[in-house]
């Protein structure tokens, strides 16, 4: 064999896959894309779209959007200290103010939400670094008509003018204007009975406020308010007058309709103030010595 023959038998395969691929080529190019106004070669033998056809028909959809998340239309909270910026008092007063309206209680050195203080829209919180309750109020605490005038009342914002006693003329006017008798500690109260009450509060050491307006959204006031322990205490010494006799009623519904801590006496508790208002007070929490 000749270098001549060596040479062919060894170019021999090759050009067979040569004219192989030419002629795939050849049946390729022979078949264009289907798609209207396109005249490219189909991608294979067989198939009838290019490859730019067949990747737009096989390719995946896009996944839709996710919806960015909504903001909360619930109204904003303010806490204690942004309460205090709004009405211009110390932080530190806030709370305590709410505590006496009974709204919120002291404990393990935070507040906590009273039942009543929920209804007003109270929100407990807690302090994640050491457990601390904290409460946040709604913005209409700042249009709540007791909380502004007890905050009023401590600004000494509040005072009465001689008009504006004379013009109402009222039931509750008409029996302040009888108070005329002076306790030990300066008030003057309406009878002697309420001079024995004062004073027994006055020697027992116990805070105690004439007149306190409840912390209601009606207008009623209590004859002696304890703020140690929340407690209320009424006096009914006009059993014999029946406008009397009915606003006595229309005060005790309002006490029960807002669970607030009353102790009623009457005249045959005033004999013995020393044995009874003890046990009355510590039903609520306040001790006696």
């Amino acid at each position: 064999m000749n270098i001549s023959q060596a040479v062919n038998m060894t170019l021999d395969p090759l050009l067979r896959k040569l004219a192989a691929i030419n002629q795939a080529l050849s049946a390729i190019s022979a078949e264009t894309c289907t798609a209207a106004g396109c005249n490219q070669a189909v991608s294979k033998p067989g198939h009838k779209l290019c490859y730019e056809h067949w990747k737009a028909n096989n390719a995946q959809p896009l996944s839709a959007p996710k919806p960015k998340p909504q903001q909360s239309s619930s109204p904003s909270l303010l806490s204690a200290t942004s309460i205090s910026d709004k009405l211009e008092i110390s932080k530190h007063k806030v709370n305590p103010i709410l505590a006496e309206l009974g709204l919120v209680n002291k404990e393990r050195n935070g507040w906590v939400a009273t039942k009543r203080g929920i209804g007003f829209g109270a929100v407990q919180k807690t302090y994640p670094q050491d457990n601390t309750p904290y409460v946040l109020w709604p913005e209409s605490i700042m249009t709540n008509e007791v909380f502004l005038a007890t905050i009023e009342s401590l600004k000494g914002d509040n005072s009465e003018s001689k008009t504006e006693v004379n013009t109402k003329l009222g039931f509750r006017e008409k029996f302040r204007a009888s108070a005329q008798h002076r306790t030990t500690d300066g008030h003057f109260v309406r009878s002697k009975a309420e001079v024995l009450i004062d004073n027994w509060l006055y020697m027992a050491e116990l805070v105690h406020a004439y007149e306190r307006r409840l912390p209601i959204e009606e207008e009623a006031y209590c004859d002696f308010y304890i703020p140690g322990g929340k407690v209320y205490i009424e006096y009914w010494g006009y059993e014999n007058n029946p406008e009397y006799v009915s606003r006595k009623k229309v005060k005790q519904e309002l006490y029960q309709k807002y669970e607030l801590n009353l102790i009623e006496l009457t005249d045959e508790h005033i004999k013995n103030l020393d044995d009874y208002l003890p046990r009355m007070l510590l039903k609520f929490g306040v001790i006696v010595n």
